[in-house]
């Protein structure tokens, strides 16, 4: 029996979390019972795998667990855009290979579908809106990325529109920004209303206990998953955790856990507003990935999220809230100056598990084990689709997405400690101080 040495713990300030509708988490579990299908991580990829899972075997119980409340951990915690474009980072376009590229964008826009369809269907208060992404720079760096983009968009053949400055606060009220370019396929959520309403409408068919982190796991025929109150022993166990899959002895050295840090505002007043312009919602992401990520809610609110840390064991470190407020702030001041008294309300972290090569894990990992994890910061719907993908799959289901996503390399191999954690480290610095006006 192997210990878990680390269990998600993400600090109680998440923004989304509070403004959301709130629900009665369901009860822990107790005592020791036996499934056929257990998925350990209840966000956008486990709660997916669970829902498909219980269409595809309707006459099983599913079982669905979830180390703390629905909605408190990484899925509610992120800037709520649900991005239907690739965006190859790695490649001079920021597109490379087209074939990969439009696979991708086909991954994209059904978890994009998916999640529509179950927002209309049960009436999920969201806050969803179809209303694009701008991308924007103020630097000549950022601007040659958009315009890098711009031609790798040509090349795929989507629609998009360059704006330039002086027409950007007609968009988005700041004048701060030099160039951004529109592309209208990206939709906008509330992250932790999305998840919680997903978890209240799924079939009856799946069980979820909540506030159980498992704290020891053995393999074998059957796989048992202890925690403090009992044990669950699953013939087949779905791991949808993304970092901390590694604890569960998966991917070990593979994956990165970066947080990523966000502050949302008081409702602005009318008269705050008015000052403003723009339109009345929108969402905006940096050129530069160490860049500045802004959205303005439906609610009429302003979130900032920028700065980064890495927190090996997944778990969120007090230190850096602090440390980032002043950072969001002064970000918040250069882009609304018309806006000196609006002040932050929630300040919060949320963790994305990257890796290394940009590659996620699709499949199985040993007998009557199988994995969805890795979405590389595309959670919403990466991890929506992949989570169905994988609980088809094992339905016995085909298609080319399927064959695509198993024919991954998956993760690569990180370099050891203590070179791990001093490289990371010294790229997030030198990434957040390249970014100069972008931050």
């Amino acid at each position: 029996m192997s210990k878990i040495r680390n269990t998600p713990a993400d600090d109680s300030s998440c923004g989304w979390f509070h403004l959301s509708p709130p629900r009665t988490a369901r009860p822990p579990h107790f005592g020791v019972r036996s499934a056929r299908w257990v998925v350990v991580g209840a966000g956008f990829t486990g709660l997916a795998a669970a829902r498909q899972l219980a269409l595809n075997f309707p006459d099983d119980e599913i079982v669905l667990i979830e180390a703390q409340e629905v909605g408190y951990g990484a899925s509610g915690r992120n800037a709520g855009f649900a991005i239907d474009l690739p965006h190859d980072i790695g490649a001079d376009d920021y597109i490379g290979d087209i074939k990969t590229a439009k696979i991708s964008m086909e991954l994209n826009l059904t978890g994009q579908s998916i999640l529509k369809d179950l927002v209309e269907q049960h009436g999920i208060e969201c806050q969803l809106r179809l209303c694009g992404k701008y991308q924007a720079a103020v630097e000549p760096r950022g601007i040659a990325v958009l315009d890098a983009y711009r031609l790798g968009l040509d090349k795929l053949g989507q629609e998009y529109e360059m704006i330039e400055e002086k027409d950007l606060p007609n968009h988005i009220g700041t004048p701060f920004y030099r160039k951004a370019l529109f592309t209208p396929g990206t939709a906008l959520i509330q992250p932790a209303a999305l998840v919680k309403g997903l978890v209240n409408s799924l079939p009856s068919n799946v069980t979820l206990y909540e506030n159980t982190p498992i704290t020891e796991v053995q393999y074998g025929e059957k796989t048992v998953l202890t925690h403090e109150f009992g044990q669950i022993v699953a013939d087949k166990v779905l791991l949808t955790n993304n970092a901390f899959a590694m604890s569960f002895g998966f991917l070990k050295g593979r994956m990165l856990p970066i947080f990523t840090y966000a502050s949302l505002t008081r409702q602005l007043t009318e008269e705050e507003q008015a000052r403003l312009g723009g339109r009345p919602y929108w969402g905006v992401i940096p050129a530069d990935p160490f860049g500045t990520t802004l959205r303005r809610t439906t609610d009429n609110r302003l979130l900032v999220r920028n700065s980064f840390s890495f927190n090996a064991d997944g778990r969120s470190n007090p230190k850096y809230l602090q440390r980032f407020i002043q950072r969001h702030k002064e970000s918040f001041d250069r882009r609304f100056p018309m806006l000196p008294d609006v002040n932050f309300e929630y300040t919060w972290g949320g963790s994305l598990a990257l890796s290394r090569n940009h590659m996620a894990h699709f499949g199985q990992l040993k007998d009557n084990v199988y994995g969805a994890l890795c979405c590389n910061g595309l959670g919403i719907t990466r991890g929506t689709v992949t989570g169905t993908l994988l609980a088809d799959w094992l339905g016995g289901k085909k298609n080319h997405l399927i064959d695509f996503l198993l024919a991954s390399p998956g993760p690569n191999r990180n370099p050891p400690e203590p070179i791990l954690s001093a490289g990371v480290n010294m790229n997030l610095l030198w990434g957040q101080s390249r970014a100069g006006k972008e931050s």
